[in-house]
């Protein structure tokens, strides 16, 4: 795999300008078909991805490739409800919101590279590790039950960030032109939500190559599903049990690997049918008032 990383290092880049010149034209607001288009063609370009890991590397990475896709998709849902808060408790523009998630794509990509780098190295060589990511899993998945609707499911960190950048308000926004603070946020705001997913995708696969492609598929339509989505995160409300639900599956698949075998095949159709029925559930039940008020 590593001989085909320059090629895709250029489709990348390729993506992430048309992204630009799709998302980020300055004085016009995003057009939600424009951005669920968008977030179309990167499905099927992963899609069509794990469709060539098929037929060049085998079935078995082509089916890891598509749990980690859904996984890292999943948790990125998750990811902008967070992203709405601070916009909203910023009063960040649309045309603030796309320089901010610009940069934040950029930097979630080197990111997810080092920490899945990082994360495969260590559980080739300390077995260990492989329970400590199972526990974080467990952990990560008893904290997203008892997810409040309109508060961020990482409570210390992310609150810090929020009244940081509350406290400059609007002349935060004149001395810093460049939204480097906001920037900040949003990167310490993946990182967090970074120690969750990279754990969940190396449960799927220990082939770190697998494991970021998958990754940066999922991140490259994450601005576009912000903006397509921006209307109607909050119809979302059951997600997070959904989420809880995949990550205990995952720090199962992780803890008990000694002795129970879990087909990669089982693993992508509990993950896309856990998807299917909480986001379903989601449109028949009514949300809580204070997701539909937005408050926080």
């Amino acid at each position: 795999m590593p001989a085909h990383w320059p090629g895709f290092f250029l489709v990348v880049a390729l993506l992430l300008l048309v992204d630009l010149l799709l998302l980020q034209r300055p004085g016009r607001p995003v057009s939600a078909r424009v951005a669920w288009l968008w977030t179309a063609v990167l499905a099927l370009l992963a899609g069509s991805y794990a469709l060539w890991i098929a037929s060049t590397a085998g079935r078995q990475p082509a089916i890891e490739f598509a749990t980690g896709y859904l996984i890292e998709g999943s948790l990125s849902v998750d990811n902008l409800f967070v992203f709405l808060l601070l916009f909203r408790a910023l009063r960040l523009e649309a045309e603030q919101q796309r320089r901010v998630l610009a940069w934040g794509v950029l930097g979630a990509i080197v990111l997810r590279g080092a920490l899945i780098l990082a994360g495969t190295a260590l559980l080739v060589r300390f077995q260990w590790v492989q329970y400590a990511f199972g526990a974080i899993l467990a952990f990560a998945a008893t904290r997203l039950l008892f997810y409040r609707p309109g508060v961020a499911p990482v409570r210390g960190p992310v609150l810090w960030i929020q009244n940081c950048c509350l406290n400059y308000g609007v002349d935060a926004r004149l001395a810093f032109r460049s939204l480097l603070l906001v920037i900040a946020a949003i990167e310490a705001t993946d990182l967090i939500f970074a120690l969750d997913s990279i754990p969940a995708v190396l449960a799927v696969t220990r082939n770190s190559w697998i494991a970021f492609t998958s990754n940066i598929f999922a991140i490259l339509g994450l601005r576009s599903l912000y903006f397509a989505l921006s209307s109607m995160l909050e119809r979302f409300h059951l997600l997070h049990y959904g989420l809880a639900c995949i990550l205990a599956f995952v720090a199962f698949k992780m803890l008990a690997a000694r002795w129970v075998a879990i087909p990669a095949l089982w693993s992508l159709g509990v993950v896309a049918g856990i998807l299917a029925v909480f986001t379903v559930l989601s449109g028949v039940i009514s949300g809580p008032s204070n997701y539909r008020k937005g408050a926080h």
